[in-house]
C-alpha cells in the first residue's frame, strides 16, 4: 500500500508541478502581451472562440471583457454597475482556475498525514508477530528477535518514504496556488480600474 501511494503522491507531484509552471508562464506571456496592447478590443478578438484552447488568463479575460461589452450593449446602468458585474465575472473564472490548479492536492495532503500511521501499524503488527514467536522458543537471542523487528522496522521507513516527500511538496505546492491566486487577483483589479475608464 505505502509503495503505491508514493508512486501515486511523486505522479501527482510532477504532473502538478508542470501545471503551475504553465500557469506561471501563462500569466507572465498574457500580461506582458496585454501592457504591449492598450486596444483591449483588439486583445479580446485574439482569444480563441473555443474554450478549450483558452489559457488561464484569456478565460479570466475573455469573461471579463465579455460581460463589460455585453453589459454597455443591453443595459442602461451607470458605468460602475457595468464593470462590477465584469468584475464578478472574472472573480469567478479566476476562482475556477484556482479550484483546478489546487485539484488533487487534498489527496496529497491525505498521503502525507496517513502514511506514517500506516508504517507505525505495521511496525506494530511485526513487532507483536515477533514477539509471538519467542513463545515457541526456549531460549530467546537477540539472533531469533532482530529479523522480525528489522522487517516490522522496514515498514515505518516505507512510510516515512511516503510522508517526508509528500508533506514538503504539498506546503510547495500550496503555496505556488496561492502565489498564482495572487496574481489573477492582481490582474483582476488592473482591469477593473481600465474599465472604470472606460467611456
Amino acid at each position: 500500500i505505502l509503495v503505491l501511494m508514493s508512486i501515486y503522491s511523486w505522479t501527482l507531484i510532477l504532473s502538478k508541478k508542470k501545471i503551475l509552471i504553465d500557469a506561471k508562464k501563462d500569466i507572465s506571456d498574457f500580461h506582458r502581451h496585454f501592457l504591449a496592447d492598450t486596444d483591449l478590443d483588439k486583445l479580446h478578438n485574439q482569444i480563441p472562440t473555443i474554450a478549450a484552447n483558452r489559457s488561464p488568463m484569456e478565460h479570466i479575460f475573455g469573461s471579463g471583457y465579455g460581460e463589460f461589452i455585453h453589459s454597455q450593449s443591453t443595459s442602461n446602468q451607470a458605468l460602475i454597475m457595468n464593470s462590477e458585474r465584469a468584475y464578478r465575472s472574472m472573480n469567478t473564472t479566476a476562482n475556477n482556475e484556482i479550484d483546478r490548479l489546487d485539484g488533487g492536492l487534498s489527496i496529497l495532503a491525505m498521503i502525507a498525514s496517513s502514511s506514517p500511521y500506516i508504517g507505525l501499524f505495521g511496525t506494530v503488527w511485526g513487532i507483536m508477530h515477533s514477539f509471538i514467536g519467542l513463545a515457541s522458543v526456549k531460549q530467546a537471542t537477540i539472533a531469533i528477535v532482530a529479523p522480525g523487528i528489522a522487517e516490522a522496522l522496514i515498514a515505518t521507513a516505507f512510510g516515512l518514504f511516503a510522508a517526508i516527500p509528500a508533506t514538503i511538496a504539498y506546503n510547495r505546492l500550496v503555496s505556488q496556488v496561492q502565489s498564482i491566486g495572487n496574481k489573477y487577483t492582481a490582474f483582476i483589479e488592473e482591469l477593473f480600474v481600465i474599465f472604470q475608464r472606460q467611456q
